[in-house]
């Protein structure tokens, strides 16, 4: 990964909340220098040491765009990356709602295209998932390897879909939760303590989709639906109108 003149690769990040502050303090922790631009608002939490971008940086060593709730706001920002950025720069983008397959269809230089399983809380985990883009070069699919391990992270390679490994299985017990919710099946404490009593998950599915944010979970399945059009993937009426928790930090 390239480096700039005080030794520490430049990381280029653009997105929404609060995933560009969730990336850009793991990125200072491993010694990277950070530029960030938001969509359209954000970075009320950015860590001390994080530049606000008005402009791309060229020599950036690699650059991340982490939207999931607007296809629109993604394709400006991924096509504004891949415009300003050489062509030897990986992207890395989140896919955990849009596929990486249709991503590169926006842009020029869609052999450095990775997808990436970012979805808020999921970067506190040890593994991070990559999806290799049609045609994403070997180079793109190392680079992107090496950035996680510079974050702490294992590594898994997985096919492009909808919503990739986690995301996918996080967020549907997240919607079945509200659905559960929604019916009266159980208070929402109850709900969560089964789950993580039962199942020694590490949070209640609700209180989990509350950090979350309930938008990046209906983008999750949005994305599911629109890609199978199956009625599992429909998002629990209680889910759509905001879900059933505050958002929490975990």
């Amino acid at each position: 990964m390239g480096r700039d003149g005080a030794g520490a690769g430049i990381v280029v990040i653009t997105g929404e909340s609060p995933l560009v502050e969730e990336y850009a303090r793991a990125c200072i922790a491993a010694g990277f220098t950070v530029e960030a631009r938001f969509t359209p608002d954000g970075g009320e939490m950015l860590p001390p040491g994080v530049r606000r971008a008005a402009r791309i940086r060229r020599r950036a060593s690699v650059a991340l765009e982490l939207t999931n709730t607007s296809r629109e706001a993604k394709r400006k920002n991924l096509r504004a990356l891949d415009r300003a950025l050489p062509p030897g720069v990986p992207l890395l983008s989140a896919s955990a709602a849009t596929t990486v397959a249709e991503q590169a269809a926006w842009i020029t230089r869609a052999e450095r295209l990775v997808g990436i399983a970012a979805l808020p809380t999921l970067l506190g985990g040890a593994l991070a998932e990559i999806a290799p883009g049609p045609g994403a070069a070997r180079g793109a699919v190392d680079a992107a390897g090496e950035f996680f391990r510079a974050l702490g992270k294992e590594i898994a390679i997985v096919q492009d879909s909808p919503g990739m490994v986690l995301p996918r299985i996080l967020c549907m017990l997240v919607n079945e939760a509200h659905f559960a919710l929604g019916e009266r099946v159980a208070q929402g404490g109850d709900i969560d303590a089964a789950m993580k009593l039962g199942t020694h998950y590490p949070h209640g599915p609700l209180e989990w989709g509350a950090a979350i944010t309930p938008a990046h979970v209906r983008a999750v399945l949005d994305g599911l639906r629109r890609s199978y059009g199956e009625e599992r993937y429909r998002t629990a009426p209680l889910l759509a109108r905001g879900g059933g928790n505050s958002v929490v930090q975990l």
